[in-house]
């Protein structure tokens, strides 16, 4: 092999590790596996990467990763348009979806606010919600954030710029199912307490 193409590998490696999840073994290893099944993995991953480079792009209404400019969830006359919920990045909303159980639409915020990071409500897409309350005739925005201090900071903001405008809730937080006491952390422990409910 030339020194060339070795090179090209090391590249290909070294771009692989700036994946989240993999460092430079677990790239390694990736590659490598690749290239042994070239025609099966490595040559069909290129030219989808290169169609998806090519063809995926942001929702023009609610932030999602699809191939038109607006997502198929946006599109759909099946989801409830009443409801919206408001997440973080398209990773959660992803997941939420996963579930199979939220039949209404999403709003992506592109992130938190955040102080130190100088990020602000115009940096994030909380005007846009804004809009869409109001123009949509939402009757009832679900706040799935995450349970940081920068997630919940940003869940009361957006509370306090919708109240009265429309029936906020949030997720339930506490002790996941199957968890024991003993591996959680405190947070969750309050928040489990403090929700706590009658049985």
């Amino acid at each position: 092999m030339s020194e060339h193409s070795s090179q090209d590998i090391d590249a290909l490696i070294e771009m692989m590790a700036k994946l989240p999840g993999l460092g430079p073994r677990s790239a390694r290893r990736a590659v490598l596996h690749m290239i042994r099944k070239r025609a099966l993995l490595l040559t069909p991953l290129a030219d989808l990467m290169q169609s998806v480079a090519v063809s995926a792009r942001e929702c023009l209404n609610c932030g999602n990763i699809g191939t038109s400019d607006i997502c198929g969830i946006c599109a759909s006359e099946k989801r409830a348009t009443g409801m919206l919920c408001v997440v973080e990045d398209v990773a959660d909303l992803w997941a939420m979806e996963r579930t199979g159980v939220f039949k209404g639409r999403y709003h992506v915020l592109g992130g938190t606010l955040s102080a130190l990071d100088s990020v602000g409500p115009e940096q994030l897409r909380i005007p846009k919600l804004i809009d869409r309350v109001d123009s949509e005739g939402i009757s009832e925005v679900i706040l799935a954030l995450n349970a940081t201090v920068d997630g919940q900071t940003t869940a009361h903001y957006i509370a306090d710029q919708l109240e009265g405008r429309v029936q906020l809730s949030s997720l339930a937080q506490g002790v996941p199912i199957g968890g024991e006491l003993d591996y959680l952390d405190e947070g969750t422990i309050t928040a489990a307490l403090n929700a706590r409910k009658q049985i």
